[in-house]
């Protein structure tokens, strides 16, 4: 990827002229309890094993993906930004570069980036869009997620409050809705957005094929190694019974077909595939 250097976190080439690079845009933490839901503490203890602090929350990373492909150059998330004030920050131990200064690290211009993927708009994965100034972090890119999820993001439910960061999603509403997907769409040749619902009402995952090999982000269905099982599912999935159902089958076909899959929160080895394992999946990292 042109102008990418070595504070990438794993780069490969899908073939093609495709490429992928890992950014992580910070780190925060996270309630295990929430993380873990209806999963006893018995059987995700080892998990998380050296990683709980002292109020029992676990580091989440912030994993986004330069792509680039011959068509134009794609970021797939955007993290939690720099519009974070002081309590927030301290309630979630937000540390770490964001997304836009992350990427320029990197070697990478956020202002020549094409299209902004989103899985979800929760506050964690679409906090980015914005500078601190309000000005739009990737000034020439269309931004994509479900039309159904911008309807559920700014509707009045009040599940929602927590995980959708409403005033700051207000301010670039127009900007997302215009570049809104319905269903499963092809944005550039190889670059693919799959309705899963689950984890939100509009959730997608982002499939990028390249000749050699397909790469698959799937959002919060599977944010860290404990997700390979399809029936471990977090607290703050709205539709759980869609989220164990649609695992099985998605992952299914990720680990038949060998893709490359990379997880949304994991800090340690995001990249990996995912194996049968007897009726669930496990997660085999690469990286």
């Amino acid at each position: 990827m042109t102008g990418i250097n070595d504070a990438v976190h794993w780069r490969a080439d899908l073939g093609g002229g495709t490429t992928v690079a890992l950014v992580q845009a910070g780190t925060f933490r996270t309630d295990s309890g929430a993380i873990f839901g209806p999963v006893p503490w018995i059987l995700w203890r080892d998990w998380a094993e050296g990683e709980l602090d002292e109020s029992r929350r676990l580091l989440q990373a912030l994993n986004c993906l330069l792509v680039e492909t011959p068509a134009g150059r794609v970021l797939i998330e955007t993290g939690i930004g720099e519009r974070v004030g002081d309590k927030g920050r301290a309630m979630r131990d937000y540390r770490g570069n964001p997304v836009v200064p992350a990427l320029r690290s990197a070697g990478f211009d956020p202002g020549t980036v094409d299209l902004v993927a989103l899985s979800h708009l929760h506050f964690d994965h679409a906090g980015g869009l914005l500078l601190a100034d309000g000005s739009r972090a990737f000034p020439r890119a269309r931004i994509v997620a479900q039309r159904s999820e911008w309807e559920i993001a700014l509707s009045d439910n009040p599940r929602i409050v927590a995980s959708y960061d409403q005033p700051e999603l207000r301010l670039v509403r127009a900007w997302g809705e215009e570049g809104a997907a319905v269903g499963e769409v092809e944005l550039l040749p190889g670059v693919t957005v799959v309705p899963t619902g689950g984890h939100t009402a509009g959730h997608q995952a982002i499939l990028v094929r390249g000749t050699g090999r397909t790469l698959a982000f799937f959002g919060d269905i599977a944010m860290r190694p404990w997700s390979a099982n399809p029936r471990w599912i977090p607290a703050f999935d709205d539709f759980p019974l869609d989220s164990v159902a649609l695992k099985a089958t998605l992952f299914a076909r990720a680990a038949e077909e060998r893709w490359t899959v990379v997880l949304s929160h994991e800090v340690r080895h995001p990249v990996g595939r995912l194996v049968p394992d007897r009726d669930r999946f496990a997660w085999e990292p690469l990286a």
